[in-house]
């Protein structure tokens, strides 16, 4: 962890149980894919879990100074001292820390200043990989974060970056060409070439059910005598079909999203009226762009029945 850390700090190849290659300098990145057994090892691991979850940086150096304090109680324990002593005065360390910091090394961020929000987010990105993007890295880091700030009633800022900030990787291109979207992005295709690719302040209808034939498999007992009755229980399928399609369609929609499955069929009646676009999202992409939406309508199995 050593050679991670500073302006000189060197990248380590990590292969995970997949067999993907990543190249990080990151604390909790690099202990993360480490499978230990040993009780303190394992405190280390989670020492880094919760700083990158409750600050976001300094991993590295949070462990390296664990360690460091580690390999200074060891003479105290050589000299039989009891641990809740050595710990005692860890405790009494910490408060003249927090009072020095408090008194001499604490200032005060303006943050209406851009520059001094500059410095900050720089101090973080120095020693990572992508420091010779710094500046289009800190713009788009303080873009981001401006975007899902949350202010409550009682004036507190709320940022979850963990939920309301997603890194969308697309293959090609170069890092120069990052940009945040102000909304939500998933990677999804249409469900026929000819529907359209680009619409402008669609009408969205979000389904949280299946828009495909229900059929009996082996719960349904069927009795045919002759191809007439085959055409019916098809003719039945399709009529269904094209109900349902009527439905969606006297929603005037521009833009269809559903989460679970949709027959062939429904696919092609909806393409002739060349105006809407199908996508399959999974629930989560379906949550956030329901939370996303301010004027958003959603139509479930309930309501459709």
């Amino acid at each position: 962890m050593r050679t991670t850390l500073g302006p000189k700090a060197m990248l380590k190849m990590i292969i995970d149980m997949m067999g993907q290659v990543q190249l990080t300098n990151d604390g909790n990145a690099i202990l993360r894919e480490i499978d230990v057994t040993h009780p303190a090892a394992k405190g280390m691991i989670e020492l880094a879990r919760t700083q990158d979850e409750e600050v976001g940086d300094g991993t590295t150096s949070v462990i390296i100074l664990a360690g460091e304090m580690l390999v200074a109680a060891e003479p105290f324990l050589v000299q039989n001292i009891h641990p809740t002593r050595i710990v005692k005065a860890y405790f009494n360390a910490l408060d003249d820390a927090i009072k020095i910091i408090d008194e001499k090394l604490c200032t005060k961020v303006n943050l209406d200043d851009p520059n001094q929000i500059i410095d900050l987010v720089t101090s973080c990105l120095g020693t990572k990989f992508t420091h010779r993007y710094n500046d289009l890295m800190c713009s788009l880091a303080i873009e981001a974060v401006k975007k899902v700030i949350v202010t409550d009633e009682d004036g507190k800022k709320d940022i979850d970056i963990k939920r309301h900030v997603r890194i969308e990787k697309i293959p090609g291109g170069s890092i120069n060409e990052s940009t945040v979207i102000d909304g939500v992005m998933f990677e999804k295709d249409v469900l026929h070439q000819k529907m359209k690719r680009r619409i402008e302040n669609p009408r969205i209808l979000l389904l949280d059910c299946n828009i495909e034939y229900k059929k009996g498999e082996n719960q349904t007992d069927v009795l045919m005598q002759d191809e007439k009755d085959f055409e019916a229980l098809l003719r039945i399928e399709d009529e269904w079909t094209k109900k349902v399609c009527d439905e969606i369609i006297a929603l005037k929609p521009d833009l269809v999203i559903t989460e679970k499955g949709i027959s062939g069929l429904l696919i092609f009646l909806l393409m002739l009226r060349r105006l809407i676009l199908i996508f399959f999202l999974n629930r989560f992409g379906a949550s956030l762009l329901h939370e996303s939406w301010n004027h958003c309508f959603e139509k479930t199995e309930e309501d459709r029945q």
